[in-house]
């Protein structure tokens, strides 16, 4: 009877969550809708200025425009540096983080001058690196780079310090080495650090791409916003703020997919 019992609380918990899934989402929608609906009302009645704001119609027609010409190649170049900047951002900060955890006289000299880094408005060094590495790709990605890395390193690196010191006390009861305490608790225990850090990587990958576009490319996303600015289609502005969001959203979703999977197949195997 108890087995019953607990079957249909069960259920009857399964349903409120899927019911409060379902309110999120529908709520989520219909602000879109009446953000969008409310946008181009008030642009037609003129209370607001649709020179300045553009309004929803002609953004979709701009969009329209851009799909038939090439919207693919900026899309294409935005999101190539976009993933290169991330990756090297990840992969680097992970690896330095590893090596400021393993020695606590690294970790302690660096600490004042990651903070100054991180501190620093990354967009000002925009012209020494271009002077460094040259215009083009390779300023854009240092530039994401420049501003996703030291945020990935301070945030992994917390994760790993603060590790619980319990654990790592027992492994080292039982003659642990510090790799083996490094790849046997500290990572595994960091798992949702790593993810977390992932969604705020992505897109600050994607500001530094945006930002190393305004400056010196001659294709993306970045690219055509500064051009609609500077011949006043704010239009097309307006589209390129709009695909740039939608880039970003997909990005982020793709993490938290992979996180779903991964904390998954970590809890299976507990």
């Amino acid at each position: 009877m108890n087995e019953v019992n607990i079957s249909e609380d069960r259920k009857k918990y399964l349903k409120k969550i899927k019911r409060n899934k379902i309110a999120i989402f529908c709520t989520r929608l219909i602000i879109v809708v009446v953000f969008i609906v409310g946008w181009e009302l008030l642009a037609d009645a003129g209370i607001i200025d649709s020179f300045i704001t553009s309004k929803p119609s002609e953004i979709v027609k701009t969009f329209m425009n851009l799909s038939s010409n090439d919207l693919l190649l900026h899309l294409q170049v935005t999101c190539t540096e976009t993933i290169i900047g991330f990756l090297l951002g990840t992969i680097l900060g992970v690896l330095i983080a590893i090596i400021l955890w393993w020695s606590k006289f690294l970790s302690k000299v660096s600490e004042p001058f990651l903070v100054v880094l991180n501190s620093l408005p990354k967009v000002a060094l925009g012209p020494v690196i271009i002077i460094w590495v040259g215009a083009g790709m390779p300023a854009i990605i240092v530039m994401a780079l420049a501003i996703s890395l030291i945020v990935t390193v301070l945030e992994i690196l917390n994760g790993f310090i603060n590790t619980d010191s319990e654990l790592i006390k027992m492994a080292k009861t039982f003659n642990a080495n510090k790799f083996q305490i490094l790849t046997k608790i500290v990572i595994p225990a960091n798992i949702s650090t790593f993810f977390n850090s992932l969604k705020v990587n992505v897109g600050l990958s994607l500001v530094g791409v945006i930002s190393g576009e305004f400056l010196v490319s001659k294709a993306g996303l970045g690219y055509l916003i500064v051009y609609g600015g500077q011949v006043f289609q704010l239009d097309l502005v307006m589209t390129g703020v709009i695909i740039l969001a939608i880039v970003a959203a997909i990005m982020y979703q793709t993490i938290v997919i992979c996180e779903k999977i991964v904390m998954k197949k970590m809890s299976g195997r507990k």
